[in-house]
């Protein structure tokens, strides 16, 4: 007998992580069935355990309205409910800012205090319009309309790609969506560089090693200096270059490179060029910062209980956006043409949330699970002068 939406959530691991301490809740209606879509591209590949695949490696478990890393919260306010990140420190030091109060709280628990007492009374709206001024990955649960998850922008024509074989991709992405994007198109064959600032390299290299290695251990790594001329243009070459190109910036940082992603597909450049953003690259969003938690309850991707949401899974909207752009991307070379793909992190989890499916009697819960790491990732820089040369850029 085949098993349940339900059942299968709990084989995963990703039960593990959703709920509250005590309490494992089911998945949202359709989540199953929609990773098992975007998986199918794959090969031999548990789409369903990606989700708990940080949680495995890092130790992590559910934690109710508090996320599972520990940096987003689901809070009440006055009309609504608020999905607060504060990962970085300074998200932290922008809290007195955001919320207008006199001084900073002296420690983690009495900042997060602090806010769940100054939103409680507070209108979203204007929570939110002052988040996104000071550049706070804050998100109203379920603000997500009911744009694409991938937007499809066609932007000429090249000849239909088999599979990924030989197919070379720049990432320019960094933590977990785009990453794990280029981990799985080099499961599928391709030639993935991963490019990273020598002044910003990738945060996710703070993290768990083995966690990293697991999305980066089968690309090569290139360093380059992009406060300097010749670590621009070498950037602009690599780009020109790739079959394709993955990255997770802001609009405006790319063009502040000097990078348009339209003209560069439109007038010869990549196949493929996917853009990951929590709220799309196009509209009043387009700027607004996200992390997987936030852009999940966005997307109204949380479980629920009573009246109260929390959280599903870790950082579901990483995982999510990872898998579905790879499946647009294969799927966009398989098809032929030149493409942007507009990958929306929030969008993804809207087309994936659905009511929460109840839990039927006592089920077993399996703890969370990662694909073997088979090899370490490179150290950062490490192939930066044999890609250039390959390549017959100029470092």
């Amino acid at each position: 007998m085949d098993e349940s939406p339900v059942e299968r959530w709990a084989a995963s691991g990703a039960m593990a992580l959703t709920g509250t301490v005590d309490d494992a809740l089911g998945p949202p209606a359709g989540l199953v069935e929609g990773i098992d879509r975007l998986g199918t591209r794959f090969d031999q590949l548990d789409a369903l355990a990606l989700l708990g695949e940080r949680a495995a490696l890092m130790g992590l478990w559910r934690r109710g309205a508090t996320s599972c890393g520990g940096s987003c919260r689901l809070l009440p306010c006055a009309d609504g409910f608020l999905a607060v990140s504060l990962p970085r420190a300074e998200d932290m030091e922008l809290v007195p800012a955001w919320l207008e109060l006199d001084a900073m709280p002296a420690s983690a628990p009495a900042l997060w205090s602090e806010v769940a007492r100054s939103v409680q009374h507070r209108d979203q709206g204007q929570l939110l319009e002052r988040a996104g001024l000071l550049g706070l990955p804050v998100a109203r649960v379920g603000e997500a309309g009911e744009r694409a998850g991938v937007l499809r922008s066609p932007l000429g024509a090249a000849p239909p790609r088999p599979d990924a074989t030989g197919v070379l991709v720049v990432d320019l992405s960094a933590l977990w969506a785009g990453p794990l994007c280029g981990d799985l198109l080099a499961r599928a064959g391709a030639a993935v560089v991963k490019v990273e600032s020598t002044q910003r390299p990738d945060g996710a290299r703070r993290g768990a090693q083995d966690f990293f290695d697991l999305l980066n251990g089968r690309k090569r790594s290139v360093a380059l200096d992009l406060r300097s001329t010749e670590g621009i243009r070498a950037l602009h070459r690599l780009v020109g270059r790739a079959d394709v190109v993955i990255e997770a910036s802001r609009p405006r940082a790319l063009r502040q490179l000097g990078l348009d992603a339209e003209s560069i597909v439109r007038d010869g450049g990549p196949q493929v060029w996917v853009s990951i953003t929590g709220y799309g690259r196009a509209g009043d969003s387009a700027d607004r910062v996200a992390f997987g938690d936030d852009a999940g309850a966005a997307g109204g991707l949380v479980v629920w209980r009573g009246g109260d949401p929390l959280f599903c899974g870790d950082a579901v909207a990483d995982p999510l956006t990872g898998l579905a752009a790879a499946d647009a991307c294969l799927g966009a070379l398989q098809t032929g043409g030149r493409w942007l793909l507009d990958v929306s992190m929030s969008d993804i989890s809207a087309e994936l949330a659905g009511p929460t499916l109840p839990v039927p009697g006592e089920l077993a819960v399996s703890p969370p699970r990662a694909r073997p790491v088979e090899t370490a990732a490179p150290g950062m820089g490490a192939d930066t002068a044999r890609v250039l040369a390959e390549l017959a850029i100029e470092p």
